[in-house]
């Protein structure tokens, strides 16, 4: 059977569905555009070219994160409104991908889980947990700028 109510057609259903739960994430999802294009406008004198890149990963991060948290956390928006997203890449779906497995709840980025892009074949410092590293000593990731996402 189709998941279609009454004469509606299935493409009819699917995009009603998701008008009635935009309105909920329209406001987030557009001030957080809004904060995207800022950085990317924004003058990046005096920091290096992977510092001027941080604020986009972080508001990427945040918009998959907040997308992540209304769907299986809350239960706030639909499963039709999530893929949507999902599809026009407003939110991560590799990111959030790991967010569902053990260890990666917090996870900032994908490129600190990725061996490759370090030099000595490990995941990035971010990954290591706060009590194994030096107190005093501030530690950045330098692909996104994360302080610690291992927990």
């Amino acid at each position: 059977g189709c998941c279609c109510r009454s004469a509606l057609t299935c493409k009819q259903w699917y995009q009603r569905r998701v008008r009635e739960g935009w309105e909920l994430i329209e406001p987030t999802i557009e001030e957080l555009d809004a904060k995207m294009r800022e950085h990317e406008t924004e003058p990046h004198e005096g920091k290096r070219k992977v510092e001027a890149l941080w604020p986009i990963f972080k508001i990427h991060h945040q918009k998959s994160r907040y997308l992540y948290d209304l769907y299986y956390k809350r239960k706030a928006i639909s499963k039709e409104l999530y893929d949507y997203c999902i599809k026009e890449k407003i939110a991560d779906a590799n990111l959030i991908a790991k967010w569902k497995k053990d260890g990666y709840e917090r996870l900032c980025c994908l490129r600190c889980i990725q061996v490759r892009d370090t030099n000595f074949g490990t995941n990035c410092i971010c990954r290591v947990p706060r009590s194994k590293l030096d107190q005093i000593k501030i530690v950045e990731c330098v692909h996104c700028g994360c302080r610690g996402c291992s927990g």
